[in-house]
């Protein structure tokens, strides 16, 4: 079967480096990069339309200021920094920045009365079960999330950028950026947990005293940071806590899975024309 530009890899090489023609360079960023970035559009937008529109907007302001990429950063960044700009700047002209959020003592798990139960083997019915629920209660309260929530957790769970870059691109301090995406992942575990199609279980007494499960908690959201194993060994980890940080796993694992899927081919063949225009 022939491979559309957007499933073939495309060698990033030095035609996508400072000095190409944009001509040259953003045709190979658009295949290379466009399948998550209509992914991460598809996302901060939430309609397919703006979504498009927004991916082909990304790739004209691209193109259109290749000459002010001077590699200091890696061309995928640099492009999701435009998306975020290009994000933020749409939310302004619909009518401003929405920074509702409840309150952290909302999302916190302490007063849960169950915890999804999450032993079923991931190919059996029940993982099936688990997997579709967590995507679409992870895709349903994404597009509910304010945008400077919204927007930072995209960029880390979606594009795994690191803090620092999501800074970069939202112009924001990477400690401002790690407290919007820790309040958002704990919003999309209680989302998770609402899903009255996935399987639970009553929640376990907690084992601790409620400081030694708030800095147990921390340590895992700083360990998601970084794309590190939780630092602390299971034994030390309550029955209760480890619940909590399986569900927060299953929110992250759903975000990765929403990030992948192709450019549909018609979105690639209209920014491509429309390039020479831009």
């Amino acid at each position: 079967m022939t491979k559309t530009p957007s499933q073939r890899r495309v060698p990033e090489s030095t035609r996508t480096k400072p000095g190409s023609p944009a001509e040259v360079a953003i045709p190979i960023l658009v295949d290379l990069h466009g399948p998550k970035l209509h992914a991460l559009a598809s996302r901060l937008c939430g309609n397919a339309s703006d979504a498009d529109d927004m991916v082909q907007e990304v790739f004209l302001q691209a193109h259109r200021k290749w000459h002010t990429f001077k590699g200091d950063a890696d061309p995928g960044t640099w492009l999701y920094a435009i998306a975020a700009r290009s994000c933020k700047a749409r939310t302004r002209r619909k009518g401003g920045i929405d920074r509702r959020m409840p309150a952290l003592s909302q999302v916190m798990p302490w007063t849960d009365h169950a915890v999804a139960d999450l032993g079923a083997s991931p190919t059996s019915t029940i993982g099936r079960v688990i997997e579709r629920e967590s995507a679409r209660a992870v895709h349903d309260a994404i597009v509910e999330l304010p945008d400077n929530f919204r927007v930072p957790l995209v960029l880390k769970e979606m594009l795994e950028l690191p803090l620092e870059e999501v800074g970069k691109a939202l112009n924001l301090k990477p400690e401002t950026v790690k407290t919007r995406v820790h309040r958002a992942r704990l919003m999309l575990r209680k989302a998770i947990l609402a899903r009255r199609a996935l399987p639970k279980k009553p929640a376990p007494a907690p084992t601790y005293e409620m400081r030694v499960c708030v800095d147990l908690l921390n340590a895992k959201l700083d360990a998601m940071d970084h794309g590190r194993d939780f630092p602390i060994g299971q034994k030390v980890v309550c029955e209760r806590c480890r619940a909590v940080f399986a569900e927060l796993d299953l929110a992250q694992n759903a975000c990765a899975r929403l990030a992948a899927g192709e450019l549909p081919r018609a979105l690639r063949d209209r920014v491509i024309r429309a390039m020479p225009r831009a």
